[in-house]
């Protein structure tokens, strides 16, 4: 391929992923630079505040399957106890 046609061509792909970098939809993690991010959803205080309830319901639900194992494991050792 010849170097006067290669060389432009991949000088603006260049400038197009940059270009496509600065404006495409950023990902769950840090803020973009000022014009073109925005907080991320889950730095929001509602976002965390129901990351928050799942998680502790989640950890309820494991507690609860926990102890209902627990039951059913005293019941077979000894269930003339019950």
């Amino acid at each position: 391929m010849l170097d006067r046609f290669y060389l432009p061509l991949l000088a603006l792909g260049a400038a197009a992923a940059i270009a496509l970098a600065m404006v495409w939809p950023q990902g769950l993690g840090d803020r973009s630079p000022a014009p073109f991010g925005h907080t991320p959803v889950q730095q929001t205080p509602e976002m965390q505040a129901a990351m928050r309830r799942e998680t502790e319901a989640a950890q309820r639900r494991v507690d609860q399957a926990r102890e209902a194992v627990r039951n059913i494991q005293n019941q077979a050792i000894a269930p003339a106890q019950q």
